[in-house]
């Protein structure tokens, strides 16, 4: 295979990343619009965002169960296909009744687009460049979060919110269309089951350590994502008028670390999920400290965010590593993890904020979430070497 075609293969699936990434944070930027539009309360219509985490978490083993021996190309454009479709669905809506399941439909395809995306990516490049592989496609999600989304909340508060959602069904079609041009023909392993693959996958104590350090260890990243606009202002004193700033901060910051991490998991994943992680300890206590500091915790955000995504790409490829036969499962069940930080990173922030404890807490929580991380890690590793030497004894 030439090397203009992998390249260009990899950008059509950098490009699902965009539209994903667009699409999944976009809600955020529109939830008042979102609210007035199918008449309930901001904080009813920020059950959509929760419904689209959900299926994330519900679609990933059941899609990758089912399509372990699918062709690749094939199971990537039917999961995009999907996406543009439950995406068409939510601007179409009716009522919030409509608009919740919708959100929940189009979370299914997530994960796996990205698992089968990782794994079609490192298959076409050399084993030693399979980081900056993956990476490559992860970019398109981070590079969402600097241009996609905001433009996307632009177009939302101008036109309609439901102008956003039918702008991600369009980038999903458009995702179709470049994979089906420029990503080659991929069989999926003809001898997988899902029931193989799920007895393999989940009776595997390693990806259970492994997926237990993204979804503790990368929820401290949201615990201060969640309240970045309020820890501004509220406690930094800066204008509401700043806050796109702190975003766009933090979204780079995304950019700078994916690519970073790409660059280390050819050094060692092990090492780059270890560093990023006792990294990301004193982060949230330098954030905490500096917070009340106003401009100062601007160039922190990026790099609560840049090591976050440095944990994110090479917890991908231990999970892909240690999950064995079990690749697809290996390859998407990493995003089922990262929305459970999600949803556990903004509730236990949250719950310290109602506690009374400000809007700086959450950056203690993260501290508390990230070295909790480090220990499972560091756990896993231990098993590990323990288990090699008991096999070469």
């Amino acid at each position: 295979m030439s090397h203009s075609r992998p390249a260009l293969a990899i950008l059509a699936l950098a490009v699902g990343g965009f539209t994903i990434g667009t699409t999944e944070f976009m809600t955020m930027g529109v939830l008042p619009e979102i609210a007035d539009g199918v008449d309930v309360s901001v904080p009813s219509a920020g059950h959509v965002i929760s419904a689209y985490a959900i299926g994330v978490v519900v679609g990933v083993p059941i899609l990758a169960f089912f399509g372990a021996a699918l062709p690749r190309r094939g199971m990537l454009v039917g999961l995009m296909g999907a996406y543009a479709a439950f995406n068409l669905l939510s601007a179409a809506a009716p009522n919030y009744e409509v608009l919740t399941a919708a959100r929940f439909l189009d979370g299914l395809p997530h994960g796996a687009y990205f698992g089968v995306a990782s794994l079609v990516a490192a298959s076409l490049v050399p084993p030693d460049r399979r980081g900056r592989a993956i990476a490559s496609v992860m970019l398109g999600l981070s590079v969402a979060n600097v241009v996609g989304v905001p433009l996307a909340t632009f177009l939302g508060q101008q036109v309609g919110w439901r102008s956003t959602y039918l702008l991600g069904g369009l980038l999903a079609l458009a995702t179709v269309v470049m994979v089906l041009a420029a990503v080659p023909s991929i069989p999926g392993d003809s001898e997988a089951s899902g029931r193989r693959e799920a007895r393999e996958f989940f009776g595997n104590l390693q990806v259970w350590l492994t997926m237990g350090v993204g979804a503790v260890g990368f929820g401290g990243m949201f615990a201060v994502y969640s309240y970045i606009a309020k820890t501004v202002t509220d406690v930094g004193d800066l204008d509401r008028g700043t806050v796109p700033v702190f975003v766009l901060a933090l979204g780079l910051g995304m950019v700078a670390g994916t690519w970073a991490a790409g660059e280390l998991a050819a050094w060692s994943v092990y090492r780059s999920l270890l560093g990023s992680g006792i990294a990301g300890i004193v982060l949230m206590l330098v954030y905490w400290v500096v917070a009340p500091a106003g401009w100062w915790l601007l160039p922190v955000a990026f790099m609560v965010t840049a090591v976050g995504s440095v944990l994110v790409i090479n917890l991908q490829l231990r999970l892909m590593d240690v999950a064995g036969n079990a690749v697809t499962l290996g390859a998407a069940m990493n995003h089922a993890a990262l929305n459970i930080a999600n949803a556990l990173g903004a509730w236990l922030g949250g719950l310290v904020i109602a506690g009374g404890y400000g809007y700086r807490a959450p950056a203690l929580v993260g501290a508390g979430l990230a070295a909790v991380g480090v220990v499972i890690l560091v756990v896993s590793a231990l098993l590990h070497r323990r288990t090699q030497l008991i096999a070469t004894s």
